[in-house]
């Protein structure tokens, strides 16, 4: 069965692919429920391909949570960032002493009987925007340890750390043993 990677973002795809070069993209119209539980989300959008299509899916969520606004936006980045973007999220944060942030990708795998999630997860701080590469909040994000913004690293540099890269490898893993395990 053909295993889909459900997003419309060339750069989440090409970030994946690199990990599973086998994973097809498929850009569905998929409901995005607000939710600021991200394994909700992600059921919603797991529920609705489903119905759509055949295969097997995986789809993510991607959060920032801040610490000066005790979490906030989580899953809600997506509209925080079409609101005011990466300079007016900078402005905000940067009216508080903390500009802590953990930045978390769950993905979600479903078989079409049963969903299971793989979570990854960075610390770090928000800065002034830099660096072109990357995309979303990229250039506002500072990996703790480290000079650069993921908009200032390349793709190899970014995924090393990221947390979406933590993601797909558990993903990975878990489709590595569940293969072999029908295998034998």
């Amino acid at each position: 069965m053909v295993l889909y990677f459900l997003t419309g973002n060339s750069g989440k795809f090409k970030e994946v692919k690199k990990i599973l070069p086998e994973v097809e993209q498929l850009d569905l119209d998929l409901l995005e429920i607000q939710e600021l539980d991200s394994k909700k989300v992600i059921e919603e959008k797991l529920r609705e391909a489903v119905k759509q299509h055949d295969g097997e899916f995986f789809v993510g969520d991607n959060s920032i949570h801040l610490e000066c606004l005790n979490g906030f936006p989580g899953p809600l980045i997506k509209w925080l960032m079409k609101a005011i973007g990466n300079k007016g999220i900078y402005e905000m944060v940067s009216k508080y002493d903390n500009n802590k942030v953990t930045a978390k990708c769950i993905y979600g795998y479903t078989n079409r009987k049963e969903v299971k999630f793989f979570e990854g997860e960075i610390k770090g701080r928000i800065v002034a925007p830099k660096g072109d590469n990357g995309f979303g909040w990229d250039p506002i994000f500072q990996p703790e340890g480290s000079d650069k913004t993921f908009g200032e690293m390349n793709l190899d540099e970014k995924n090393m750390i990221s947390m979406r890269w933590k993601a797909v490898i558990q993903l990975k893993e878990y489709l590595e043993s569940k293969n072999s395990i029908e295998n034998k």
